[in-house]
């Protein structure tokens, strides 16, 4: 049955009431044993102290020898001897793909830096993961499959030689960085606006062609777009006791750090480094792993910076697996679409997370979640506190439902779907303490009206920006201890659309002044104000809202 959203509110779904479906959600939320002050633990990985040297394999650090057959001889013969550590010395070690084993540690000197070729022969097309759905990919410059004691430290430098894979536009290079890129090679588009390393990927980008394992294909089939076919730098596929520690990890050709069904997984002290163009060109995407701890990492990337991920749609439900149990604290994120981020494909579901003391530092958002109709998944019992922003580009705190979907305009008639497995959810999420000068919108939510987010807390915040809070289609939000400070003095402060029993405790303005406070839709439900200088006479009421939806205590 679908039913309309109108203006004058003749016909409308409930936020909490339609088909009951909020009790029902309340009766599903199970209580989780972690807490602050019980986190998760994270077990290490332990190996043995004897170690092989790749230079005893063969393998010369000239910056011109490839070294593929003598890094993945010495892995395999140190993992068939009980493990060790492999060590990398100082030096430019130029490599094709290289296999992890179990109880191996990859160690890289002060000084060593492994760059992948860019010779596209050396890398196979495999099955592969794009985006939580099978797709094929070449092959990963480094992974590893259902291995157990596995690491990769030490403070060298692993170089994915991505700006050989990418396209790129015109508009994201000075014009001496476009001439130089065009006198590299490749091909440009007939309109002179992109730039393909190769025909195949020209092909493949020009005639939108599918990198999915679907309707029957086979790996052979994408042969003919094999360039487009951009492997992640890392993928670590059903591990256990995993440890990236120390090492710098740049110019990935898609994702940089990839950890698949990947349980009891610690990433400390690594530098994740791409282009701010570099499209698909993530930090860490953790997908469907249990038992993470990410501390004291830096990161500079070309998209999401820390990301939370659980498979898409249908394939992610099936694979049913949740991120959960995990641990994000002291990291550092300078440009990035996000700096911590669940979704958009979350389909399994996330919970029990904590993230804690990280500084995101002109990132397009702040704390980002991201999903849409059709992915389902429950995320839940997300624990943030003590996070500074600055120049946050876009919204500091961020929740939308309408990920690469057209959303509603404001008061828009609106044809409502049944809530199925297929409708996402975001629930039970507190979040405390967060510094934020410089930012479009401070606070923004924007659920569906079938699915409303909801049980979000937002305690101890101190926030400087163009427009303070945005509410759409929320129930159960609590705003409490909070400095607002807009910019935009000719609009509502405040914005509500449609959101039921929200709480707004000890707010306050610049100079003490009363903002202005719009409510829209008859439906907007249980507003209170209390200790938060609001005047009556600054409150708006629009679409149907009704002048008893607020209550200023």
């Amino acid at each position: 049955m679908v039913k309309k959203i109108e203006k004058n509110g003749l016909v409308i779904v409930s936020l909490c009431m339609m088909l009951g479906i909020c009790s029902q959600i309340q009766a599903q939320s199970v209580e989780s044993p972690y807490h602050w002050n019980n986190l998760p633990e994270v077990e290490l990985p332990q190996f043995r102290k004897d170690t092989l040297n790749i230079e005893k394999f063969g393998a010369k650090g000239d910056g011109y020898t490839l070294n593929t057959k003598s890094i993945n001889e010495a892995i395999s013969a140190s993992s068939k001897s009980g493990g060790g550590v492999v060590v990398v010395p100082a030096g430019y070690w130029l490599s094709g793909p290289i296999t992890l084993k179990s109880n191996v540690n990859l160690h890289l000197d002060e000084n060593a830096f492994l760059q992948f070729t860019a010779d596209f022969d050396e890398y196979k097309i495999v099955a592969g993961n794009y985006e939580g759905k099978a797709s094929a990919r070449n092959q990963s410059p480094i992974s590893g499959t259902e291995l157990e004691n596995v690491g990769i430290t030490g403070k060298g430098i692993i170089d994915g030689n991505g700006d050989a894979w990418r396209m790129v536009g015109k508009g994201a290079l000075t014009e001496s960085e476009w001439k130089a890129k065009v006198a590299s090679g490749g091909l440009v588009s007939a309109d002179g606006k992109t730039w393909y390393p190769s025909a195949k990927t020209r092909l493949a980008h020009e005639e939108k062609r599918s990198v999915l394992l679907a309707d029957g294909k086979t790996l052979a089939d994408f042969e003919a777009i094999k360039d487009y076919l951009r492997p992640n730098l890392l993928v670590l596929t059903k591990c256990k006791k995993v440890l990236l520690e120390g090492v710098t990890f740049q110019n990935s050709p898609a994702w940089n750090l990839h950890p698949v069904m990947t349980q009891h997984l610690t990433i400390r002290g690594v530098k994740i480094k791409n282009p701010d163009y570099a499209q698909n060109g993530d930090g860490i995407d953790v997908e469907s792993c249990a038992n993470v701890l990410i501390e004291h990492c830096i990161l500079d990337v070309g998209d999401d910076a820390i990301c939370i991920k659980s498979g898409k749609d249908e394939e992610g439900r099936k694979r049913g697996i949740a991120t959960e149990r995990v641990i994000i604290r002291h990291n550092k994120v300078y440009k990035g679409h996000g700096g911590f981020v669940v979704g958009s494909e979350m389909s399994g579901g996330a919970r029990d997370i904590f993230v804690e003391n990280c500084t995101f530092m002109g990132t397009d958002k702040g704390l980002r979640f991201k999903t849409t109709r059709g992915r389902g998944g429950i995320v839940e019992n997300i624990h943030i506190r003590n996070i500074n922003m600055n120049n946050i580009v876009q919204e500091a705190i961020y929740f939308d439902m309408y990920y690469w979907t057209k959303p509603p305009q404001a008061n828009e008639v609106q044809q409502v779907p049944p809530v199925t497995v297929e409708t996402p959810q975001f629930r039970n999420i507190a979040i405390d303490g967060i510094t934020c000068r410089g930012a479009q919108v401070g606070i923004f939510v924007r659920g569906l009206p079938e699915m409303p987010v909801r049980q979000i807390s937002m305690v101890n915040l101190n926030i400087t920006a163009n427009k303070a809070v945005e509410l759409k289609d929320a129930a159960d939000i609590t705003l409490k201890n909070a400095f607002l400070h807009s910019k935009n003095d000719e609009s509502a402060i405040i914005y509500i659309e449609n959101a039921a029993d929200l709480r707004f405790e000890d707010l306050r303005f610049d100079g003490n002044q009363s903002p202005q406070v719009e409510v829209n839709g008859p439906h907007a439900t249980n507003i209170i104000f209390n200790q938060s200088n609001i005047d009556k006479r600054k409150l708006n009421f629009n679409h149907g809202a009704k002048t008893n939806a607020v209550k200023i205590n």
